[in-house]
């Protein structure tokens, strides 16, 4: 059986291996990006089962830029995405993956910090069953 992969973009070099280890321990292969031009290519190469995107790194809307350019690649169009972000921490913005699912191209919008078993149960909620 094929090992799953998550590919996780995120500048923060930290949380990408606080993220890795963890997900790690569930048995999953991680590989990352830290900017979204990097993301975009590995995902478009390694076609993970599932990517963690942050919103926030070169500038304060990358990853939303990521998310729309992932869903318009045949490659990664039905790849499920999870949003990490301090988005509304940071700026007072908030989303709601239900209201806002015509803006906001990912499977789930969570905000940081957020606990590895959180993180484990959505990982394994959003990736897709394997035949």
């Amino acid at each position: 059986m094929r090992e799953r992969t998550v590919l996780v973009i995120d500048d923060d070099i930290d949380l990408v291996e606080i993220i890795r280890v963890t997900l790690e321990r569930e048995k999953l292969r991680v590989i990352d990006a830290q900017n979204g031009e990097r993301g975009f290519a590995l995902a478009k190469e390694q076609q993970p089962d599932l990517i963690l995107l942050d919103v926030m790194m070169g500038t304060l809307d990358e990853g939303f830029q990521v998310a729309y350019r992932l869903r318009s690649e045949p490659l990664t169009s039905e790849t499920p995405i999870i949003m990490l972000s301090a988005v509304g921490e940071r700026t007072g913005f908030g989303f709601d993956k239900d209201k806002d699912k015509d803006f906001l191209p990912v499977n789930e919008f969570i905000e940081k910090p957020i606990s590895p078993r959180k993180l484990v149960d959505l990982v394994r909620r959003h990736l897709p069953t394997t035949n």
